[in-house]
């Protein structure tokens, strides 16, 4: 049956298996964002194959591929789109998910695509301020080591920008590195070295704190994060909320989500 609402939210992300850490991150993503579009039905996708898989076998969940979400959408009736992803960054995940939409925009008279969160300049200084408002000044001999993930394929040296931009805004206590890819986690070792901290609070610069966040940065082996900053004298607090557990983070997913609106619909 055709639905009378041709207009759709489409909310896009990796996905995570676990159903509490779900809730409190995309869940509440996708919550504001209907929320501050109630005149469209909302959809939901998740890109990860494997995670869509277990999340069906453990849950009897199932959440549709963007392929799946786009023909849904179109057999829903749906005319006018309006995509928004929770990728933090323009990765690779992020470009094959823009394929799959421009493949298939002919199936909707408007399309919009809401930017990912940290796109460019502007968007690198609105994440400094959001993280410098959630964890503040810290006390004296402390420092703040946030993990991304990284990417090999971004054309803007984004955790390059967000520490130089901490540095601009008097934060020089913080400091980016990546799991993945460059810079990996050398960023972190020289401020260490050169501010010789107290006390190192760890926390996922990341939407969801999943295995990254639990293993390689707050877990026991040697090559963890924790593991590998102890070694070098200071105490360490790992900080296991993701990126979309804030109020902070998730007004930004809205207001790109709501710029994308306001611009005259293209072909992605």
């Amino acid at each position: 049956m055709i639905m009378k609402n041709t207009k759709a939210l489409l909310v896009i992300s990796f996905g995570t298996t676990f159903p509490e850490t779900r809730s409190r991150t995309i869940e509440a993503i996708e919550t504001d964002l209907q929320t501050a579009f109630p005149d469209r039905i909302f959809y939901r996708a998740f890109t990860s194959g494997m995670v869509r898989k277990k999340i069906l076998e453990q849950e009897g969940l199932r959440i549709l591929s963007v392929p799946e979400a786009l023909e849904q959408m179109q057999s829903d009736g749906i005319r006018d789109l309006l995509v928004q992803p929770t990728h933090l960054l323009e990765g690779a995940e992020y470009a094959s998910t823009l394929d799959v939409i421009r493949d298939r925009s002919d199936l909707f008279d408007q399309v919009r695509i809401g930017r990912c969160l940290m796109t460019d300049q502007g968007d690198i200084e609105a994440m400094a301020d959001c993280l410098e408002r959630i964890f503040g000044s810290l006390d004296p001999g402390q420092m703040l080591a946030l993990m991304g993930h990284g990417s090999g394929r971004i054309s803007l040296p984004v955790y390059d920008l967000l520490n130089r931009q901490f540095e601009m805004d008097g934060f020089s206590v913080y400091c980016v590195g990546t799991v993945e890819f460059d810079p990996g986690i050398r960023p972190v070792m020289e401020k260490v070295r050169q501010k010789m901290p107290e006390e190192v609070i760890l926390s996922p610069l990341l939407v969801v704190a999943g295995d990254h966040a639990v293993h390689d940065m707050a877990g026991s082996s040697e090559d963890s994060w924790k593991s590998r900053i102890r070694q070098m004298g200071p105490r360490v607090v790992c900080n296991l909320k993701g990126l979309g557990e804030y109020q902070e983070i998730r007004d930004l997913y809205v207001e790109h989500a709501l710029q994308a609106e306001r611009i005259e619909s293209r072909r992605p």
